[in-house]
């Protein structure tokens, strides 16, 4: 099991996105609504920094995520020192990650404001919001060894 926030971790979850959601979470909604995100993830042009505010002996880190015709092109760690240029950067802290990888529901960690907007036109990424909940789910289900 790859540690939480390194390269092999990143590789883990670029993959995870790039496969999309398992047949138990398709399972657990309509086919419409499959349809409209994978329409959505057929044609997404943005990029994410996912944040870990107080990541232990690294302080704040990203997840950098980058789409590009329904396929994530990049995935990678950028460190507290990095340059951090993204569509949309959010921010969430060590302990709601660790909930979220404990099972912790994705769609209530964006609705309860667990994981904050920082950076990035809010009606334009919420006009996308079922995407990311559902790739959110996605990241949450990989596996991490936390220290």
């Amino acid at each position: 099991m790859a540690e939480f926030f390194s390269k092999e971790w990143a590789d883990a979850v670029r993959d995870a996105l790039t496969a999309g959601p398992d047949e138990q979470a398709r399972a657990l909604k309509l086919q419409e609504y499959w349809d409209f995100f994978d329409f959505l993830k057929s044609v997404y042009p943005a990029s994410w920094a996912l944040g870990c505010r107080d990541l232990p002996e690294m302080g704040t880190a990203y997840l950098f995520v980058q789409w590009n015709g329904g396929t994530v092109t990049d995935c990678r760690i950028i460190g507290p020192d990095d340059p951090l240029q993204a569509t949309y950067v959010l921010g969430m802290n060590y302990r709601d990650w660790k909930a979220l990888h404990e099972g912790y529901d994705a769609q209530r960690t964006v609705m309860y404001r667990k994981i904050m907007l920082e950076q990035g036109d809010l009606l334009e990424f919420f006009k996308a919001v079922y995407f990311f909940v559902e790739s959110l789910a996605v990241i949450g289900a990989v596996p991490a060894a936390y220290a």
